[in-house]
Order: C-alpha cells, then structure tokens, then sequence
C-alpha cells in the first residue's frame, strides 16, 4: 500500500478522534473507553501536606478502577538523588534549591506522565499539593486546554482540613520529608491558608476530625460526576 495512502487513512482515524498524530510520524491510539463513561477523567487531588489527598485518591481508585498517580511514589527517588547530588539532604522540602530548581521538574515529570496515560484513554487520578498549581489560572488554563484537546473531562478536588488533624496524620506518617515541618510546626501551619482561593471550579472534600468519611464523600462526588 502507498504511503499517501496510509497517510489519508490516517487523517480520517484522526478525524475521527481514534489516533492522535504526534511529531516524527508517531501516531496514538485513543481508546477513550473508562471505568465509568466513555471519556477518559482526569482528577486532579489537592491538599496541605497531611490533609488526607493521597488516602482519598486511593479511595477514589478502588471505586473507579482508574490509575492513581501519586507525585511522591512517582518522583520520590528521583527527587532525593538530585537533592543530595545538589548538597542537600534527601528530606528537604523546604529550600530555596529544593522550591525553585527540583520541584519544578518533579511537577513536569508528574505531568507528563498523567498527560501520557490520557493520550492512550487512560483516566488518571493525580495526588499530589498542588498548592502553586490549584491557585495558578494560567496553569489550569493549559491544563483544561490540553484536557479538551484530547477529549477529558477535567476535575478537581482540594482536600480541607484543620492544622490539628494535620499534625496528627503527619506525626503518625513519620515520613522524613516531613521533619521540617513539624520541628517548626507553630510557624509553618501559621503560613497555610484555610481558605486558599482556587479560580477553577473544583470539589471540596473535607477531612478534619467528625467530618464525614472520605469513602462517603468519594461516594458523593462520583455520583455527583456521573449525573
């Protein structure tokens, strides 16, 4: 068969929405079938550091079979290489190298891992702060660009609790990366904001002790989604 041929095919596939045409004759099959609906998700959890996202991300997974991206089990060991290649402690969360050189590449590689998975009809539940992100209208703005390109449906939801059930997840995850702040936990909780403004509409899910179950809540919000 020619190659003009295939090429035409191609166009028609594209057309269609069925393949995805990328740079050096690469083509994608979309297969946008999802647990759930026909159009792949993309969930997008958001909190404080001890706020309870990756928990719900995991709940969220178990009802929906969807894939769960959590930026810490994704980047982690990478992330601490390049801290301690850079002279710093594997733990750091905190500095200036840590916040204006690592954390960067962490959130691209985070995300072009999620956008990969879309590509291929993957839904994808991302956990991961999201602070800078969540709060950036530009960024959400690609983002839902992107998400609308390959035909997503795009959600968010920002996890809420108080700096005392903070505390307490923290203390008991006895992570390294979270020494930092609670060593100085009266100066670090005093810069959370409780009422982060996010300019994108998204779902709230609230966590702090006599709040509803996360599974509850997870409940709530597919059904929510699916109507």
């Amino acid at each position: 068969m020619s190659v003009f041929t295939i090429t035409e095919a191609m166009k028609q596939l594209a057309d269609q929405g069925l393949i995805e045409n990328k740079a050096r004759s690469r083509r994608v099959v979309r297969d946008r079938r999802s647990a759930g609906g026909t159009r792949p998700t993309l969930v997008l959890v958001g909190g404080y550091a001890g706020s309870g996202k990756t928990e719900f991300g995991r709940v969220l997974a178990r009802r929906t079979g969807w894939a769960v991206l959590d930026k810490d089990s994704t980047t982690r060991h990478v992330v601490e290489v390049a801290l301690v290649a850079l002279g710093q402690p594997a733990s750091d969360r905190e500095s200036s190298i840590y916040l204006d050189h690592v954390r960067p590449a962490e959130y691209a590689a985070l995300m072009s891992a999620i956008i990969e998975n879309l590509e291929c009809g993957v839904s994808v539940i991302a956990t991961a702060p999201f602070v800078q992100e969540m709060a950036d209208e530009h960024w959400l703005k690609d983002l839902e660009r992107t998400c609308t390109e390959l035909d997503v449906a795009m959600r968010l939801v920002w996890l809420r609790c108080d700096t005392a059930t903070m505390h307490t997840y923290l203390t008991k995850r006895g992570a390294a990366r979270d020494l930092a702040k609670l060593a100085s936990w009266t100066s670090y909780s005093a810069q959370l904001d409780p009422e982060l403004y996010l300019p994108q509409t998204h779902d709230l899910v609230m966590n702090s002790t006599g709040d509803a179950s996360l599974a509850d809540q997870a409940d709530t919000l597919l059904n929510k989604w699916r109507t």
